[in-house]
């Protein structure tokens, strides 16, 4: 899936958050954007999802104008063509870890337990299904919500700071798991992040200001 954002610009009052983002992103490409805390790094991430609002510019999910879809219209290409990684994984905590990461393929009536169950595997959660959130560590947690946000193979997978509460070793093991899997599906991945050590393993790194973005 591609996505083609062109003079975007975002305004909270008469302060600007950020003006005059342009950037693409490929199939199958993965970017990083690194900034000053402040800048608007996530409000810029939700706007790729059409999770938040922009005051001009354009988002183009594979073509489609975000800009020009009702809610409604918003949230079903979303269930059906993107996945988000929260900072603060926003795992449901009166539902076990595989009704969890089920959840984005029962939205779309595409129960699939043998997806689940590998992709646990495949994030190193293997035999921790029927656990409850509380029981776990945050680094399994974060694997939790990356193999929730990709179960249903979406095109694009935005990430919000995923090893931001991570120490360096979980961390690492967090981002192995998120490149594998965006990789083996083709998906491009775009990743907000403080960490210079994620950053370094994208194919691109992008930096967000006030004025717009540069390489």
């Amino acid at each position: 899936m591609s996505l083609n954002i062109s003079q975007l610009g975002k305004r909270y009052g008469d302060t600007i958050v950020f003006s005059q983002v342009s950037l693409s992103v490929a199939p199958g490409e993965f970017v990083a954007i690194v900034g000053e805390s402040g800048v608007g790094k996530s409000t810029l991430l939700n706007c790729m999802a059409g999770l938040d609002s922009w005051d001009e510019g354009t988002v183009l999910l594979n073509g489609a104008d975000l800009g020009a879809m009702s809610d409604d219209q918003r949230a079903l290409l979303r269930r059906r063509h993107v996945g988000f990684v929260f900072q603060a994984f926003h795992v449901l905590p009166h539902l076990d870890v595989a009704q969890n990461v089920a959840l984005p393929l029962l939205l779309l009536g595409q129960p699939d337990d043998a997806r689940v169950q590998t992709l646990l595997e495949a994030v190193g959660l293997g035999g921790l299904g029927s656990r409850l959130p509380q029981q776990l560590s945050g680094g399994q947690l974060q694997r939790v919500a990356i193999a929730r946000a990709l179960v249903h193979r979406p095109g694009l997978l935005l990430a919000d700071e995923p090893t931001g509460n991570l120490d360096p070793a979980t961390a690492a093991r967090v981002m192995d798991a998120l490149i594998a899997q965006t990789r083996e599906h083709g998906a491009a991945m775009v990743l907000v992040t403080h960490s210079v050590a994620a950053a370094a393993r994208a194919d691109r790194v992008l930096h967000l200001s006030a004025d717009g973005i540069t390489d």
